[in-house]
């Protein structure tokens, strides 16, 4: 179920603290579909804080990275510095949109959502060449995009910061992973771990004076991120409300319930961002009852400035309804 298998990370956070898409180089037809790295080893620093020390850790935007391999790291540089590079320009007098999706966990699951959120909404909002995915490898192949982690998002924020017109441009961002209730959490094998928390990702946005945002955070307890984020110009989603789990995590699948149920379906039809968040609580809920589970309760929120540029953006998205793909997130419930 979404969230039973969260990251050492989280767990360890919970109970003390209750305590692109863009053009890049695919792998050649050669090369094995690289595999996600596994959680094993306790995550360090974090479970030996407190409660107040690891909100202002957290808050703070701190990141533990060790046993790096360094070729692995170049690696690494040279994909962000790709895709970074490959990022349209705005265009003077049109309300672009600026797509970030991102994986800030390594099991597969989160890695195979945000790569098909990234197509979703960089089709929903005529955001080609204007969209990176940050998602590490998910086992099954794809282009090799670079991982998605605090630091990426960071760096991909910053570098739209630059190019984007603030005064009529917006920022789209999707982020898919575990939950704490201090924030989302980011785990990347053995080697990467963090929390994004609501302070901090509006730190971020408002520093780095990005004002029109579109915000969908799917992770458990995700609703934090709501009155953190809301102002008349900025649109937040979430899986839940702020004190409750949502669902569907397991690695092997390919969507969570909420990754399913607005991306997978209610974004891809010609509706308003109003209604498509109506109908994937719908879908959540209905899935919920199904496996007689508690209600995760998602949030939204749309600032009246917003309504006016998502329906600029709305003018022109596709007219046809795009194909749900993969395995639907409520066949989870067929495994119990």
């Amino acid at each position: 179920m979404r969230r039973q298998r969260l990251s050492q990370l989280a767990i360890r956070i919970v109970a003390t603290a209750f305590l692109a898409t863009v053009t890049v180089v695919p792998a050649t037809p050669q090369q094995a579909p690289r595999k996600p790295p596994e959680h094993g080893a306790p995550p360090p620093f974090f479970n030996a804080l407190t409660y107040e020390e690891t909100l202002r850790y957290s808050d703070g935007g701190t990141e533990v990275e060790h046993h790096r391999n360094p070729a692995d790291e170049l690696a690494e540089h040279r994909r962000i510095d790709r895709v970074l590079a490959a990022l349209a320009p705005q265009r003077k007098g049109v309300v672009d949109a600026y797509v970030v999706s991102v994986a800030l966990d390594s099991d597969g699951n989160f890695s195979r959502e945000a790569r098909e959120a990234g197509q979703v909404l960089a089709r929903r909002y005529d955001a080609a060449g204007r969209t990176i995915t940050l998602a590490g490898p998910d086992g099954k192949g794809g282009i090799d995009l670079p991982r998605g982690s605090p630091a990426h998002l960071a760096l991909v924020l910053a570098r739209i910061a630059e190019i984007m017109d603030k005064r009529e441009d917006v920022l789209v961002l999707y982020s898919t992973s575990h939950g704490a209730r201090i924030g989302v959490v980011y785990n990347d094998g053995d080697n990467g771990f963090g929390i994004i928390s609501p302070v901090r990702l509006a730190a971020m946005l408002d520093g780095l004076g990005i004002k029109r945002r579109l915000v969908i955070v799917s992770a458990c307890y995700s609703g934090s991120f709501v009155p953190a984020l809301s102002d008349d110009d900025s649109a937040v989603l979430t899986a839940s409300v702020g004190d409750r789990t949502s669902f569907g995590c397991q690695a092997d699948s390919d969507w969570t319930f909420f990754g399913d149920a607005l991306i997978n379906h209610a974004l891809r039809k010609p509706q308003s961002l109003d209604a498509a968040s109506n109908e994937a609580a719908r879908l959540v809920s209905e899935w919920e009852a199904r496996g007689d589970l508690t209600p995760s309760l998602p949030q939204s929120f749309i600032g009246d400035g917003a309504k006016r540029w998502l329906a600029a953006l709305d003018r022109r998205a596709p007219k046809t309804e795009s194909a749900p793909v993969g395995t639907p997130a409520v066949t989870l419930l067929d495994r119990r």
